[in-house]
């Protein structure tokens, strides 16, 4: 059965003013509002304090595993007391230079190994930004960043043997509709498809393994529960004739890759840091079975931080021993968007996305599109989630090293993000003639 919560959010207050603190006459004001939604921008401006005078601005985030995340930047007044985040530079701290939303890419805890924990979207993430002089604080600001907006219906799935969250973006529909992927862990990432569901795609986040009453680790993985879930999307009123598009980030790159190929309809699919190859453990589809591309844990080595670092540890694709897990992804008939880059250390993922595209090139298609970043690490999710440098990992069961350095890969994630909602709409709501074109 199908379990329902919906909750509906009115449209943000674009009082400015609202949830301030003052002190000595200093105040902080974020525009267009203290509340927007988790991917926007807001607009920093410090005013009332002395000419010329030098503050520090610091911003603090608590995730839902209640680990503090924070950034420190200091700052000089104008003439007239003011600092505007958009116009003046940092002269020291978590960043320096130009940075408008420097205090929220910055954001980091007091340890390396660990990633930021956002799963309950029903609340909002909480950036409280204070100005402090003299090691007290003269002005305070909240910043609540929400991650259901806009009358988005949050909808917890139990139906038959599969797992997850769907959300519908408000009004009727029709709705073109995103199957949600996430990494080898296995449950839903709520966020990305709560933001994809504001823009208008009615987006299922799909769990496959370790949540709820799923097996906590698989070996081996069957096809037909992604179908499942491609079928429940599909049957949903508001999404029914519409088409299907994939969203998936690591581990669960091959799989996108494997339902975009085996299973019927799959328009587009958006693929980040993930491997050309079927990886870790079996996939099975009816009388099919590709094998798990293996690796060798003693090509792993630690980094000068004394992290351990596995970016070379997987099997190359292209060996013999590689080749079977090769996934032909030349059958599939949508269009792909191949997310990648060259610092992650997660594995080898800027040669696995150039051998995909040389397969699809090799085989006379045209339907890919390939957008590289030079120094973003493994997770590139969504704008102005906080960066994580090395964190647990389930497939290795320890804490991995990811690569990347903070400011580049925040720059990735907004740029990502928008390349990928642009390219749903393009190919989810493009004409059957249109898609064809690109074949």
């Amino acid at each position: 059965m199908v379990s329902i919560l919906k909750y509906v959010f009115t449209p943000f207050a674009r009082n400015p003013l609202a949830k301030m603190h003052y002190s000595s006459g200093v105040s902080i004001r974020l525009l267009p509002s203290y509340k927007c939604s988790f991917e926007d921008p807001v607009h920093v401006i410090v005013s009332g304090l002395n000419h010329q005078q030098r503050v520090d601005l610091r911003s603090k985030i608590t995730d839902d595993s209640g680990r503090v995340f924070q950034a420190c930047a200091t700052y000089q007044a104008d003439d007239n007391g003011q600092v505007d985040l958009s116009r003046d530079p940092s002269l020291g701290g978590s960043f320096t230079g130009v940075e408008p939303m420097g205090l929220f890419w910055a954001l980091k805890a007091d340890v390396v190994s660990c990633k930021f924990a956002l799963t309950d979207v029903t609340r909002p993430a909480l950036v409280d930004i204070e100005v402090v002089s003299d090691n007290r604080v003269i002005a305070k600001v909240t910043n609540e960043r929400h991650c259901l907006t806009d009358g988005v219906r949050r909808i917890p799935v139990t139906e038959g043997r599969i797992r997850g969250t769907l959300f519908m973006p408000p009004g009727k529909g029709p709705f073109p509709g995103i199957l949600d992927t996430y990494v080898f862990r296995g449950g839903p990432f709520e966020l990305r498809a709560a933001l994809l569901a504001k823009r208008g795609f009615a987006v299922f986040a799909l769990a496959f393994q370790a949540y709820q009453d799923l097996p906590k680790r698989a070996d081996k993985f069957h096809l037909e529960y992604f179908e499942e879930g491609i079928d429940f999307l599909r049957q949903q009123p508001e999404v029914k004739d519409q088409k299907i598009g994939l969203v998936s980030i690591s581990k669960s790159g091959d799989l996108a890759l494997s339902m975009a190929t085996f299973l019927p309809g799959i328009s587009a699919t958006v693929w980040i840091n993930g491997c050309n190859a079927n990886t870790l453990v079996p996939i099975y589809y009816k009388d099919i079975c590709v094998p798990a591309l293996l690796f060798d844990v003693k090509r792993a080595k630690m980094t000068p931080l004394g992290l351990l670092d596995i970016g070379d540890v997987m099997n190359d694709p292209m060996s013999e021993e590689g080749l079977p897990s090769l996934i032909p992804i030349e059958r599939a008939s949508g269009n792909f968007m191949f997310i990648m880059s060259e610092a992650d250390r997660n594995w080898q993922s800027a040669y696995y996305a150039k051998l995909a595209c040389e397969r699809l090139k090799a085989y006379g298609k045209n339907n890919y599109e390939l957008v590289r970043y030079e120094k973003a690490g493994h997770f590139i999710e969504v704008p102005y989630m906080p960066f994580c440098l090395a964190n647990f990992h389930a497939a290795a069961n320890q804490v991995v090293y990811f690569g990347g350095e903070p400011k580049a890969h925040s720059e990735a994630q907004l740029d990502a993000w928008k390349r990928m909602v642009n390219f749903f709409k393009k190919h989810l709501t493009a004409t059957d003639d249109d898609c064809r074109s690109k074949l």
